[in-house]
C-alpha cells in the first residue's frame, strides 16, 4: 500500500491558512522550503494538517536517521519528562548525560575519550574550537572550501559560502585560515585533487600562515552543505599527516556525516581517521536540541572548571532521546542498512542518467548521497535551476527533498535509514520520474510534471 496520499493540492487550504499567519509574526528571513504544515509524523512519513501524507527524504534536515517519533525514543522522551524536566547538568547531576557518553565512546570505538555535550551543531564547533585553543595556546584555525560548520559567530567564520549565511554579518573572528577542499568532479584531474588541495595547504604554511600558530583543523569528512562531496581517499589522511607534522589538532565536524549515515557510524572511519576532536549533532537525539564534543581525554580536559558549560547543554530529556536512538541504531542495524539503501538510490539516479544528461555526477558514501546537475556533462556548468525544479516538483508529489551545493545545483538525500523498502522505492520513483519531467521543461509551476507518469 502506497504511504504517499495527497488529498489536495499542496499547501492545502489549512495549511495556506498558517502560513499566512506566519507572515504576519515571524520574521522573513525563516523562509519555507515545504509549504505545507505538518501535523504529525512516523517513520519516513509524515501528515500535514490537510490530511496529506508525504515522505520526508529531507530526514528533518538529517536529524531523524531513526525517523520521526520512534517509539522508543518517544517512551525515553516521555519517561524523562515526568521525572524531571531540567537541571543543569554542572549543578546537579543526572545519570542519563552520563550514560550517552558511555555509549558515544563505545560507538566511536572505545579508548580513554572524554564528552561534552551542547544544544546545536554550531555550539559543538564553537566549543570544539575553544578546547583546541585551550589545550595547544595557539590561536588560528583552519577552515576548508565548501565546507559549513553552523551560524553562529565562530560557526560562521568557519562556514565557506558567504551566501546566504555571512552575507552583511561581519566582521568575522579573526585568524581563521580558508583551505581548499578536493572536489574530484570539477577538477580536471580528478585523482590529482587531494594531491594539489595537499601542496596547496603545505604551501600556505610558508605564505598565509604560520604552521606554530595554528590550533585545529576543521574538516567534513564529506561535504555536507557543499554538494555531498566526497574527497580523493589521500586527502583526509594526508591532512591528518600534516597536523600530526605541525601539532595542529584535528577536528571531523560529523554533524551531518555521524550515526551511520555513510555506513560507518562515524565518516572519518571510512578514511581511517583518528580525530583529536569530533562534533555530533543532529541525528544525536532525533531532533531534540543536543550535540556533542568528542575527543582524546587529555585534550579535552584542557579547558578548566566552569571554562566550558551552558544552562541547558545536555537537556535530560535530550539526553534520554539520544540514549534511544543508539539503542534502535544497534538493535535495528541501521548502520548496514545505510549501504543497502545508498546502492538503491545509486542505483536508481544511475538509469536516469542513461536519459538525462544534465545528472552531472552521483556520488556519495553510504545513503549519504548527492547528485549534481549540470547544464551539459562537457562544459559541468552547473544547473542550479534543474535542482531547484526537482525539490519543487517533489514536493508537490509528495516527497519532501533538499539541494545544496556551493552551486546550489546537487540534490541529497537524507532519508531515514528507518524507512521501508517500499517507501523508499515509492519516493525514488517520485524523484527520478520528477528530474526525467524537468529536465524535459514537463514541470509546471505548482511543481507537478505535466503529463502522466513522466
Amino acid at each position: 500500500m502506497p504511504s504517499i496520499d495527497i488529498v489536495t493540492e499542496i499547501p492545502g487550504p489549512r495549511s495556506r491558512a498558517v502560513i499566512e499567519r506566519k507572515e504576519k509574526v515571524v520574521a522573513d528571513a525563516l523562509g519555507l522550503h515545504a509549504p505545507t504544515v505538518i501535523d504529525r509524523g512516523s517513520g519516513a512519513a509524515f501528515t500535514d494538517i490537510d490530511g496529506n501524507t508525504l515522505l520526508d527524504f529531507s530526514g528533518g534536515l538529517g536529524c531523524h536517521i531513526v525517523g520521526y517519533s520512534h517509539p522508543k525514543v518517544v517512551e525515553a522522551v516521555r519517561s524523562a519528562a515526568e521525572r524531571f524536566s531540567h537541571t543543569d547538568f554542572s549543578v546537579i547531576p543526572y545519570e542519563s548525560y552520563v550514560e550517552l557518553a558511555e555509549r558515544l565512546i563505545r560507538a566511536t570505538g572505545g579508548g580513554d575519550k572524554r564528552v561534552f555535550f551542547a544544544n546545536s551543531g554550531a555550539e559543538a564547533v564553537e566549543n570544539a574550537i575553544k578546547i583546541a585553543r585551550s589545550f595547544t595556546g595557539r590561536p588560528a584555525v583552519l577552515a576548508f572550501e565548501g565546507g559549513f560548520h553552523g551560524r553562529t559567530y565562530m560557526a560562521m567564520s568557519l562556514t565557506s559560502r558567504h551566501q546566504p549565511y555571512k552575507k552583511g554579518f561581519g566582521p568575522f573572528a579573526p585568524e581563521v585560515y580558508r583551505m581548499p577542499y578536493p572536489y574530484p568532479y570539477r577538477h580536471p584531474r580528478p585523482e590529482d585533487a587531494g594531491r594539489e588541495a595537499l601542496a596547496a595547504i603545505e604551501r600556505a604554511f610558508t605564505t598565509v600562515v604560520d604552521p606554530s600558530t595554528v590550533a585545529a583543523a576543521i574538516v567534513e569528512p564529506v561535504l555536507g552543505e557543499g554538494g555531498f562531496v566526497v574527497p580523493t581517499p589521500d586527502f583526509l589522511p594526508g591532512l591528518e599527516e600534516l597536523c600530526r607534522k605541525h601539532g595542529i589538532l584535528f577536528i571531523a565536524d560529523e554533524v551531518q556525516t555521524g550515526f551511520g549515515r555513510t555506513g560507518r557510524f562515524l565518516a572519518s572511519e571510512h578514511f581511517g581517521l583518528e580525530p583529536d576532536l569530533v562534533t555530533l549533532s543532529k541525528s544525536i537525539a532525533s531532533g531534540y536540541p543536543l550535540s556533542a564534543v568528542l575527543g582524546r581525554a587529555e585534550v579535552m580536559n584542557a579547558p578548566g572548571d566552569s571554562e566550558i558549560g551552558g544552562t541547558y547543554v545536555g537537556n535530560p530529556v535530550a539526553c534520554a532521546a539520544g540514549n534511544a536512538v543508539l539503542q534502535v541504531i544497534e538493535e535495528e542495524g541501521l548502520i548496514e542498512r545505510a549501504e543497502r539503501i545508498g546502492k538503491e538510490i545509486r542505483s536508481r539516479w544511475e538509469h536516469v542518467a542513461e536519459d538525462v544528461p544534465e545528472v552531472g555526477e552521483i556520488r556519495g558514501l553510504g545513503a549519504m548521497v548527492g547528485v549534481e546537475f549540470v547544464k551539459d556533462r562537457e562544459s559541468k556548468e552547473p544547473n542550479k535551476q534543474l535542482a531547484s525544479d526537482i525539490v519543487t516538483g517533489t514536493t508537490a508529489r509528495g516527497v519532501v527533498s533538499v539541494s545544496c551545493g556551493v552551486y546550489k545545483n546537487v540534490v541529497r538525500h537524507l532519508v531515514p535509514l528507518v524507512i521501508t523498502d517500499q517507501q523508499l522505492a515509492e519516493g525514488l520513483d517520485v524523484m527520478t520520474e520528477t528530474a526525467r519531467a524537468a529536465a524535459r521543461g514537463g514541470v509546471n509551476t505548482a511543481g507537478s510534471p505535466e503529463s502522466e507518469g513522466a
